[in-house]
């Protein structure tokens, strides 16, 4: 894993909000990397009753993570937090060189995981419509991000990320949703329209970082081949609950007030801490 950042690359994310990094998997790591997710789908599908398919997902209001019949439920295959039962991904996950990587590029003193997402785009999907992350999440951060590995070749034809660059300098966390209709962001921030986006086009094993105010979307999937990709999005340690639910289940939501440190070792450990060396892994 390549996990070294040069100056440069770091005041490019800043200014930015978002970097893609080449070569961060080496090919015997993307087949590991592969292997692994492939088994922790299977293994999640199987072991979930239909309406249980997320740990995460049991919040009123909140459906499961694939809605068949549904145009976001032709958008991808999603899978959150696998880490939290699977062992081999929460091993890939809690890698403390990604947490450095997040921390580095953020400029912050610590980062807790948020969740993982494996986002496995089908034959012939719809598109993701352009949004921003963070205004989703249950705490409310300029410096949270997001890692986004590809463990296929991405490029327009089968659904990578296109970037709006500086936006995370402009965001007032507005909540857009996430739908069919692809430009709607546009009509919450019409100042937006104007961004030449950058096209992420990665090949297997490459990683972009982008910040959770960064606006990004992606194309659908125009082949008859699977796009596969691995995301997770951190959280600066010391980050406060804002009152969404987002991930979190019903007993997790009991015992936070608005306002509170989010700091439950279980549901958001600590990846990398600045002053404590990656372990070799």
């Amino acid at each position: 894993m390549n996990a070294n950042l040069s100056p440069e690359q770091i005041d490019f994310y800043q200014e930015q909000g978002y970097i893609i990094l080449e070569d961060f998997l080496s090919t015997e790591e993307v087949e590991h990397w592969r292997k692994v997710l492939d088994e922790a789908i299977r293994g999640r599908d199987h072991a979930m009753l239909p309406d249980r398919k997320s740990l995460a997902h049991d919040t009123p209001g909140e459906g499961p993570e694939d809605r068949p019949g549904t145009y976001y439920g032709q958008v991808f295959q999603q899978r959150v937090n696998l880490w939290q039962d699977n062992p081999a991904v929460k091993e890939l996950i809690l890698d403390p060189r990604i947490g450095k990587l997040a921390t580095e590029l953020e400029g912050v003193e610590a980062m807790r995981v948020w969740h993982d997402q494996a986002l496995y785009k089908a034959p012939w999907s719809n598109p993701t419509s352009w949004h921003l992350d963070n205004v989703y999440w249950s705490f409310s951060s300029p410096h949270a991000t997001s890692i986004w590995i590809a463990l296929d070749d991405v490029g327009p034809e089968n659904g990578c990320l296109f970037f709006l660059p500086g936006t995370h300098k402009k965001e007032d966390y507005s909540v857009v949703p996430i739908g069919a209709n692809m430009p709607e962001l546009f009509e919450t921030h019409p100042d937006f329209k104007g961004i030449e986006p950058v096209v992420g086009r990665m090949k297997a094993g490459s990683c972009s970082f982008h910040n959770g105010l960064t606006v990004h979307g992606a194309t659908p999937n125009m082949t008859p081949r699977w796009r596969r990709a691995m995301t997770c999005a951190f959280m600066p340690v010391g980050s406060t609950f804002n009152g969404k639910p987002n991930i979190l289940t019903s007993a997790q939501l009991a015992k936070l007030t608005v306002g509170d440190v989010m700091e439950d070792d279980e549901q958001n450990p600590v990846v990398y801490a600045r002053g404590a060396e990656p372990a070799p892994v």
